[in-house]
């Protein structure tokens, strides 16, 4: 049997239309099967409702503080949360859709897919990028300023944004060449298999997906390798080296999860002989290895930053508390900046 390989943004509500079918068919229609799947939906739903508030607080801490906006460091870090924010958002409402089987024209469905398929490689491409500019900072010291601008950053997002849609154009080119024009105006559950018209096509997928993964591993290896051979020639600034050098760390722990869903269905081959249920796989695998990473990376890099978590701590007690006072953590984080 051929290893389907699914992209992280059609998993979850694609294995509830799979837990309905094995239901209905296994276990004939039991209710104790349909609860399941509805425990399900409901943890899914707090879930996503707690991690979109985290990732809401960052972004309105960094929206709040000039001297974020002026740092690509931080611009960087603050587009990973509008993505995964999004991401949330649209694979959540794609998931309540096919949960109630509300049906939609298959043109409508290939725009979701297109955008989730290339939200789904923008977050690790930044912080494939964030390390880069980490290995800029260090080991290009010279030239970090005039490399490390907001225009410059502007333009390294947009080149993310494109290379972040090779894959979905490839796919979906091959899809139009091989649907029907008629097809786009039927009603349809959303789902990613609906653009698998031939087998190779899931090969291609897992070879394009595959490269990415290696490209951006190798990216990593690099930056942390070059601060490394940086942080042993130079005997000043040891602790910036070592917190430059741990960040890089953190963006490969990151990225590492991030791209770890691409390996999922691998997963589920060696673990399905078990005879679990896919639908429980699935659920364990989106939770997991996709849900979780897209929150709690940001939430652990965000707490991680000194100037960051200052501002955080202002907004999480409103202001409130005079100790923490909006004044005082903008002395702090410009005092920060500055060394």
């Amino acid at each position: 049997m051929q290893l389907l390989y699914i992209t992280s943004c059609y998993w979850l509500f694609h294995c509830v239309i799979m837990a309905d079918n094995n239901t209905t068919a296994a276990d004939g229609g039991s209710s104790s099967s349909l609860q399941q799947v509805n425990d399900m939906i409901i943890i899914v739903q707090v879930m996503n409702a707690i991690f979109i508030y985290i990732i809401c607080l960052l972004i309105f801490t960094f929206f709040k503080k000039d001297t974020f906006l002026s740092n690509t460091r931080y611009i960087f870090f603050a587009h990973t949360l509008l993505v995964d924010c999004l991401y949330l958002i649209m694979t959540n409402n794609l998931l309540l859709l096919t949960y109630f089987s509300v049906t939609m024209p298959a043109a409508v469905c290939v725009f979701f897919c297109v955008l989730l398929c290339e939200l789904t490689f923008v977050t690790p491409l930044t912080l494939t990028a964030m390390s880069l500019e980490r290995y800029v900072a260090i080991c290009m010291p010279l030239r970090h300023g005039e490399l490390s601008t907001v225009r410059r950053a502007i333009h390294c997002i947009l080149l993310i944004h494109s290379i972040s849609a090779i894959q979905p154009i490839i796919i979906v080119s091959i899809f139009f060449a091989s649907v029907p024009l008629g097809f786009y105006t039927q009603y349809k559950l959303c789902s990613a298999d609906m653009f698998i018209a031939h087998k190779w096509q899931r090969h291609l997928r897992s070879v394009i997906g595959q490269f990415y993964f290696l490209a951006m591993s190798i990216t990593i290896v690099f930056t942390y390798v070059r601060i490394i051979a940086v942080a042993k020639e130079s005997s000043d600034n040891k602790k910036s080296l070592s917190k430059c050098r741990k960040t890089v760390i953190l963006h490969a722990i990151q990225l590492f999860l991030c791209l770890i869903q691409l390996w999922c269905p691998f997963i589920e081959a060696a673990i399905l002989p078990i005879h679990l249920k896919l639908y429980n796989v699935r659920f364990f695998d989106y939770i997991v290895f996709i849900l979780a990473p897209r929150c709690l990376c940001p939430l652990v890099y965000g707490l991680r930053d000194e100037k960051f978590f200052l501002a955080i701590k202002c907004y999480v007690f409103f202001g409130v508390n005079k100790n923490i006072s909006p004044i005082l953590v903008d002395n702090l984080i410009t005092g920060h900046m500055k060394t």
